[in-house]
This record gives structure tokens, C-alpha cells and sequence, in this order.
């Protein structure tokens, strides 16, 4: 069981550090600003460094609520520890890119379950839980240096039934997954760019986006100079 007074000490030192100024400049970037306190990543970083991972704190500083307080549950948190109802509770709280984004790449992306969540999230309507499968698809493609191309394939014809979705905070993470698995090799990136290409003839203004944004990076020179390599 986690000493409370130690979450309790954590919490402080967030509400103590708290920036009304930040909270506003996320606010124009798309994080929900309730229960935000406007503390830098670096600094939650930090605080996750020096706690070291702590299953039991990670759970009580979820349940706070608080943004930041969820960001570090996130850091500290034991991904052989995280069970599949805790993934799906977490998922359902997801209020904010932010949040979203960080609980997926900095600890669901680490579990067992990582590949089957992120299709079976991708299918799902909520929009925070959709934007979930495939920030765990472009987080796995980064991080999972020794998975078979075949796990990436399987992802790219979600990617393509998922591109008409026309919210933005959707919309970007199908982007990010394209882009991120075609940046893996040679290979995957012919079929990324095969699969934009193929999204861009068809007619939504969602699709076309992403695919304009994924054949921006994935063919430039930088990319293919680096899979040459």
C-alpha cells in the first residue's frame, strides 16, 4: 500500500507550484483547463524521477483527478502491474490530449495489452479513447524496437477506415500513427506511403488532411536519406 502522506506530499508541491498564466496558454492549445494546474512536463518529469515507479501511489494519484497529478501517475506507474480493467477505468477519464497522450506513450504502450487496446480503441466512438488507439500505434512504432513488421501492417488498414473522422484531435493522432510506423523502414514506409496516397483520392476533407500531412514527412529527403542508411 502507498504512504498516502507521500501522495498527499506530491499533491501539495503540485497545487504549490501552480500557474493560473500556464493553465490559460494550455488552454489555447486544446487542453480542457478543469483541474489543470499549469505545471511543465519537465518538472513532472522530475517529480517521477526522484518517486521512482510506485503502482499503488499511481492509482491514488489518478484518482485525484488533477491533469498533472495523472500525468505522473503515468510516469510511475508498473506496466506489468497495469491490468486490463485499469486500462479501460483510465481510458474513460481521459479528458485531454495531454493526458491522453502521455498515459499512452509513457505507460499503456509499455504493457501486454498494448496491440489489442489499440485496435479495439480505435474502433471505439469516444473521441479521447479513439485518439488513444492510435497514439498507442504511433507510440508502439517508436518504441517497441523489436516488433515484426507484421504488427505495424495489421495497423495500416485501421489507419485507412479511420481517416474520414473528421475531429481534430482524431484526425492528428491517425496522422501521427501513419507517419510514425512508415518512419520504422524502408518497407513499412513504402506501404505508409502507399496507404496516404490511397486516402488521399478519397472524398473527405479529414482523410485528405492526413494524408497531406504523412506523404509531407514520409517522402521528404530527410526520411528516406535516413532509411537509406
Amino acid at each position: 500500500m502507498a504512504d498516502k502522506a507521500r501522495v498527499k506530499a506530491i499533491l501539495a508541491e503540485l497545487k504549490a507550484r501552480a500557474n493560473p498564466k500556464n493553465v490559460e496558454g494550455m488552454a489555447r492549445y486544446g487542453i480542457n483547463p478543469h483541474n489543470v494546474l499549469g505545471v511543465s512536463v519537465p518538472f513532472l518529469r522530475g517529480i517521477a524521477r526522484r518517486e521512482g515507479r510506485d503502482h499503488e501511489a499511481a492509482q491514488q494519484l489518478w484518482a485525484s483527478g488533477i491533469h498533472e497529478a495523472r500525468i505522473v501517475a503515468a510516469l510511475i506507474d508498473k506496466p506489468d502491474e497495469v491490468t486490463e480493467e485499469q486500462m479501460e477505468r483510465w481510458v474513460l477519464d481521459f479528458d485531454s490530449w495531454g493526458v491522453c497522450d502521455q498515459c499512452c506513450s509513457n505507460l499503456f504502450d509499455r504493457t501486454p495489452l498494448a496491440y489489442r487496446k489499440a485496435g479495439e480503441w480505435s474502433e471505439r466512438n469516444e473521441e479521447y479513447v479513439k485518439r488513444a488507439g492510435f497514439v498507442l500505434m504511433a507510440a508502439l512504432a517508436v518504441h517497441d524496437k523489436k516488433a515484426s513488421d507484421e504488427e505495424f501492417l495489421g495497423f495500416l488498414p485501421i489507419i485507412q477506415r479511420e481517416s474520414s473522422d473528421e475531429r481534430n484531435f482524431v484526425k492528428k493522432a491517425v496522422s501521427w500513427a501513419l507517419r510514425q510506423v512508415g518512419k520504422r523502414n524502408a518497407r513499412l514506409n513504402a506501404e505508409a506511403v502507399r496507404v496516404a496516397r490511397s486516402i488521399q483520392a478519397t472524398d473527405s476533407k479529414s482523410a485528405r488532411w492526413i494524408a497531406a500531412d504523412a506523404l509531407r514527412e514520409l517522402t521528404s529527403e530527410a526520411v528516406q536519406n535516413r532509411l537509406r542508411r
